[in-house]
């Protein structure tokens, strides 16, 4: 089994290199596909989906990560799935309650950026950035990765910042690079990474029947 992650940015590229292998079998190989943000990979996401259909063998998936950001999430995960249909594909969420449950195509959203994924595991930030305080996801306010206000990014850059990291901004890239792997995939507090994970253990379940 393959499977292709179309993810919006480098930084989400970088991240996934070190957490795939880690959930990921040995038999099954990926490739990921960064783009220059989400605007950038929806605009094109319908030629890139119609030129897959023309060649994607059975046992490949194709998995599309993005961030919600201050959009809608069903309304998000709506536009997904009808640019997933119009090429020709069955998605995960249609191919659910068939009896064969068949899908090739998995819309996946990231609640609100990659950065959630980060303070699910704040082990692996203080591993990156030891003198980031290690009782930091005990404030009301990081309790919940997903729900984090102000924006996720921007919180992370506050909490590297006042420990004496990225001081000239939040260099995402290095970020992901420095943080990501560390992260163990078992302990993470993200639902939103825990749906993702979840996902990917279905597909490895599948690929070993």
């Amino acid at each position: 089994m393959h499977i292709e992650f179309l993810v919006e940015d480098l930084s989400t590229e970088e991240a996934l290199s070190y957490l795939l292998p880690k959930i990921l079998s040995d038999s099954i190989t990926f490739d990921t596909h960064s783009f220059q943000g989400k605007q950038d990979l929806l605009s094109k996401l319908p030629k890139r989906l119609k030129g897959y259909k023309k060649w994607i063998p059975n046992d490949y998936r194709i998995l599309i990560l993005v961030d919600k950001d201050n959009e809608d999430c069903q309304k998000l995960k709506r536009k997904l799935e009808k640019i997933a249909v119009d090429a020709g594909f069955v998605t995960k969420s249609l191919a659910k309650g068939q009896k064969k449950n068949k899908y090739q195509l998995i819309n996946r959203i990231m609640i609100e950026e990659l950065e959630a994924w980060f303070f699910g595991d704040i082990q692996a930030v203080t591993k990156a950035y030891p003198k980031v305080s290690k009782n930091i996801c005990e404030k009301a306010t990081y309790r919940d990765p997903d729900d984090i206000k102000g924006g996720t990014w921007e919180a992370l850059e506050r909490v590297l910042q006042k420990a004496g990291y990225h001081q000239g901004g939040l260099q995402k890239l290095k970020a992901a690079r420095d943080i990501a792997p560390q992260m163990n995939p078992t302990k993470n507090s993200s639902k939103s990474f825990q749906i993702f994970y979840t996902c990917l253990l279905e597909i490895i379940q599948t690929e070993e029947i």
